[in-house]
């Protein structure tokens, strides 16, 4: 059975035997998100200079001369460095799209990796939030009797539970494709799905 996605949307589906991949890609990051990487950049050479620097005058400088201030600010910095290199690695990373494949005992959910999203400036998240993991989920037809189509604030969310876990699934995707890969699910693995 040939699946079609809405028009004008950027999911693709394929069609592999008895299964059906679906691909959501996420949209492309604001070029504002790579000015912040270019600045993140040229710190990181000024950083360079100041380690070096203290790291030269830790080695010259004779035993108990006030070094417990430098070893102490020393490694400070070398820990700022690094979350600066990390930045800078999630900054230039490519995103890698949503892959849903719909199999004959359930689903398995592949979340991608979104492009990197410039923090507000009134909550700083989480480290989960700036360096995402990928973790491959299997979700049986059981679980999908638990997908739900939530309407909120600013878009709906597509979402099941999976054991413990409440998975939100399609969160590239826009409130209407939302809708038909819901459309979709429902009438796959249980027709008879309450919204």
């Amino acid at each position: 059975m040939a699946v079609k996605p809405p028009e004008n949307s950027t999911i693709s589906v394929v069609t592999s035997g008895r299964e059906q991949i679906v691909t959501i890609p996420y949209p492309k990051p604001p070029a504002t998100v790579y000015l912040a990487g270019v600045f993140i950049l040229f710190w990181l050479g000024g950083w360079a200079v100041g380690e070096a620097s203290a790291a030269r005058r830790l080695l010259t400088m004779p035993v108990g001369g006030g070094t417990a201030f430098l070893v102490f600010w020393l490694c400070a910095w070398t820990v700022g460095g690094l979350f600066a290199m990390l930045s800078i690695r999630r900054v230039f990373q490519r995103s890698v799209p949503e892959i849903i494949k719909l199999e004959v005992a359930g689903l398995v959910y592949d979340p991608g990796m979104p492009p990197f999203k410039m923090p507000i400036a009134r909550s700083f998240p989480a480290w989960s939030a700036l360096f995402p993991k990928r973790n491959e989920l299997k979700i049986d037809r059981m679980q999908l009797k638990s997908l739900r189509l939530r309407e909120g604030d600013t878009c709906n969310r597509l979402t099941v539970d999976a054991g413990a876990q409440r998975v939100e699934l399609a969160s590239a995707a826009t409130d209407v494709e939302r809708e038909w890969l819901f459309k979709l699910l429902s009438d796959r693995y249980s027709p008879a799905v309450p919204q």
